[in-house]
Formats: C-alpha cells, structure tokens, sequence
C-alpha cells in the first residue's frame, strides 16, 4: 500500500502541466481511520478525488441475523461508536413498528434525553478533532480539542452512571430502555448542561475571532442546495445547504413533538455553515435534554416484563424501515422479521456513508491542505459507512 503521502503516478494531461496522483490515507491522521483518498494534483491543488471505503468491514448486517432482538442493541452501538446510542435507537424502533409494541411514555422521554446528550458528546468529538486536524495554523486547534474533550468526559460520566459503559452502551430496548436513572442524575445532568452552555459560547470565541479559522472554512467545500438534493446527504450537511429537514421535526417519533426546539439552517453551504449548525444543535440539544427533565414522566420504562432469556423477544413476521435523526444525519434500519427470536434480514443505512458521495464533487479545485478541512466537516464515522 502507497503511504499517506507518496505519489504513485506522473503524467502530463493534453496542456502540458503536469499531474500528480497521491494517496491521502487510509492511514493518514486526518483520514478519519481507515478512508482513502485518491488525489490527482496540478501542482496543490486537486483536480479530481477517487474516494475508496472498505477497510473497516465488520458484518454488522449479516451478525444481526444470528443474535436475538435483546442481544443485538450492543452491537448496534459499535456501528456508528462515537454516537451509539443513535444506532440502538433506530434498531429497536424497526422492531416496535414490526411488532406494534407500545413504549411507555417515561421510557420515551429517557430515550430522547439519551439521544441528545450522545448528539452533543458527538459534536463535541467533531469539534475538537476537526480544529486538530486543521492543525498549528489555527493557533489554538490543540486548546479546541483539550477542550472539547474535557467536556466530552463530562457526558460520559453521565452515561456511565446511567448505564455502566463510556461508548458502547446497550441502553435501547425493545419496548423500552433497560435502566431507569439513578439517584442524583438529574441534578448531575442540570449541572453539566448549564455547564456545557458556557463552554459552548468559550468555543465560539476562540473560533469565530481567529481569522486563521475563518480563512480555512469560509467558502471552502460549498456544497449547493441542488447538489445536496440530488446526492442525498442528510443531517449538518444538509442543513448547512439551505434544506430545512430533520427527522425529529418532520416524522417525530419517542414524543420529540412534545419539545420546543429551532432547526439551524444555513445557506452558505461551506466548512463554516456546517460548523455554524453544529454549534447552534449543541445548544438546542442542551435545551431539549432540559424540557424532558423538567416533564419526565412517572411510570414503567418498559411495556415487557424482564427477560428470563434472550430469546424471550419475538416479533411477529413483517418488515419496517426505522429512521432516527442521528449526529451526522439520517440513521435507518429496514428489518424483516420471520416469527423467530431473531432478523430474518437487516439492512443498514449509516448517514457517514451517504454523505461521503458528495466529497469527489466538492474537494476538486481547493488545495490539498483544504482536502482535510473539508473531509473534518463532513464528520464521517468509518464503523458505520463499512459497517
């Protein structure tokens, strides 16, 4: 294999100038693990991407196939594993549509307040390794990401507490969660929320008062509304373009019509308007996780008895295609149900894979050092673009 950065090809093209054509990864640091990117170079500046995936493949669809619905919650977290409890989610709502199973509305609300505080720890790894990646010339890109580690750490915390785990969690349920919140949570979870709204606005100052920052974002990648549209991204891409959708606002589901929260739009369609979305979902994230403690239902946070076994779950025959709003986007699975303990068959659609179709029609014509800033915004997890 070609390292990060040495070319493997020279060529002249028809005008007499000549072409370069590099790796940029897989195992380039910015390359997000295992993407790699095949540049062909006039010079810095990139004529023409070759996006090759496929290193991280785990057979997370045909696993589904040989675990029971109570045991593959876990490994659905390892998909997306910055944001695991989004792929939890979506997993065990195609079960509920198949089998019709009602959530308690208690369960509903712990759902919602674990999907927003897993969307802000998300950002929050976004944020800081995209400043690092971006590197010295920022000034502060190493400060960003201490940072937003440091509060990172602070959502795990919570997690861990509830749960018992720091990333992969097993939270999501079919028919509801599997723990109720512990003694003290909530007050925890008030402080570190108001906390992390401070942080937020300490974020933006160091960013948004750096030229170097708005130099290496503003107007690099643009990705338009139509060219949005037409490849089918979804999530801060999307919205960064202009297009107003988020699942939790067209298609609620586990009661997010109950919360009162703004969808950020922006029009510029660049670095910027893509991190300008994320900081403004940081806080309306903060906000819903606040209404939801403030409403939290008294009940049962699950519509079944407690399992004698795995196999206990069963979900009559049938098929459903789930979709939750996650961190990066659309999050869907589409199941097919046989009458047994298990899927009969599973099919994944990670909101990192589809957004990364749009990379060879906007790193063409910027630099190569741009390539790296544009890749960081588009905030792909490998886990679950090869799933």
């Amino acid at each position: 294999m070609t390292t990060a950065a040495s070319p493997s090809r020279v060529e002249l093209d028809y005008t007499g100038s000549e072409r370069l054509t590099m790796n940029m990864g897989p195992q380039h640091p910015s390359a997000h693990g295992v993407f790699r990117a095949i540049l062909t170079l006039e010079g810095e500046q990139v004529v023409g991407v070759d996006a090759v995936i496929g290193y991280l493949h785990r057979c997370h669809e045909k696993l589904a196939e040989t675990l029971t619905y109570a045991q593959y919650p876990s490994i659905a977290s390892k998909t997306d594993y910055v944001a695991a409890m989004t792929s939890e989610f979506a997993y065990v709502r195609a079960a509920e549509m198949i089998g019709k199973i009602e959530v308690p509305k208690r369960a509903q609300y712990l759902r919602v307040i674990a999907a927003e505080l897993q969307r802000v720890a998300s950002h929050l790894l976004w944020l800081g390794t995209w400043c690092l990646d971006m590197g010295g010339a920022l000034g502060g890109g190493a400060t960003i990401f201490l940072y937003c580690i440091r509060e990172r750490e602070l959502v795990l915390d919570l997690f861990e507490s509830l749960v018992g785990a720091r990333l992969l969690y097993g939270f999501y349920q079919v028919g509801g969660v599997r723990y109720d919140i512990p003694s003290g949570w909530v007050e925890k979870c008030r402080e570190t929320v108001d906390l992390m709204d401070r942080r937020i606005d300490e974020y933006q100052r160091m960013l948004e008062e750096n030229p170097f920052f708005l130099v290496r974002t503003q107007g690099v990648g643009v990705i338009s509304r139509e060219l949005a549209q037409e490849v089918g991204i979804s999530g801060p891409l999307v919205r960064g373009s202009g297009v107003n959708y988020d699942i939790r606002r067209t298609d609620p589901y586990s009661s997010y019509e109950d919360f009162d929260f703004r969808v950020p739009v922006e029009t510029g369609g660049d670095c910027h308007a893509r991190y300008r979305v994320r900081m403004v979902e940081f806080r309306e994230s903060l906000n819903i996780v606040r209404q939801a403690l403030d409403r939290l239902p008294e009940g049962p946070i699950s519509s079944r008895p407690g399992l004698k076994s795995v196999a206990q779950i069963r979900i009559p025959k049938g098929e459903a295609y789930a979709r939750v709003e996650g961190a990066r986007g659309e999050v869907g699975c589409y199941l097919i149900a046989d009458g047994s303990a298990k899927p009969y068959r599973m099919k994944w659609r990670g909101a990192s894979f589809s957004n990364l179709a749009v990379l060879p029609h906007i790193i063409p014509g910027h630099k190569v050092a741009d390539v790296v800033a544009i890749m960081g915004s588009v905030d792909p997890v490998f886990g679950e673009v090869d799933r």
